[in-house]
């Protein structure tokens, strides 16, 4: 018999997936206004629905998979460890647009996310690190980020994001 998985409601595995009563926090907004520039830290953005965040120079694709970029804040430390740092890495050193913390965002692939009270994100993946690692965290920044890069979103409903906003698995 094939061990059962998503499409067996019965099993265990598929149980225990869809299982993620924990709620988190939105902890860091950052937009980047223009190709390798900083990211500048916001309390509050405005999402635009199959497209971006407004004041970000991204100009995802409409219906693509990677619109806006998150990370866990609890990988801030583990990078800056990796690093022999003794703080948190600050999140606009990773360019990714949003910091989470209380969830396992990889928990979440293929699932949806709701932050605040209008924002939905589609997660669509991991996001992987860059060459740009490198510049930005110095010797072994690449590895450092490898599995502690975050993930990907489209943009399935827009809204108003601000720091302290819940974020939650949205249940089917």
């Amino acid at each position: 018999m094939p061990f059962p998985f998503f499409g067996d409601d019965k099993s265990t595995i598929a149980r225990l997936l869809s299982t993620l009563p924990q709620t988190g926090r939105l902890e860091w907004i950052g937009l980047r206004p223009a190709r390798r520039e900083a990211l500048v830290a916001v309390p509050e953005a405005e999402i635009l629905t199959d497209s971006h965040l407004l004041g970000d120079h991204a100009r995802p694709k409409k219906g693509g998979k990677r619109q806006i970029t998150l990370i866990q804040q609890e990988h801030l430390a583990a990078v800056a460890g990796f690093l022999g740092l003794a703080e948190p890495v600050a999140p606009e050193r990773l360019r990714r647009n949003l910091v989470i913390s209380g969830l396992n965002l990889l928990a979440l692939k293929n699932r949806q996310l709701r932050i605040g009270d209008e924002v939905v994100l589609d997660i669509t993946g991991e996001c992987h690190p860059c060459s740009r690692m490198e510049e930005e965290l110095g010797p072994g920044g690449y590895n450092a980020m490898r599995g502690h890069g975050g993930i990907t979103a489209h943009i399935a409903q827009g809204g108003t994001i601000r720091v302290g906003d819940v974020v939650r698995m949205l249940t089917n």
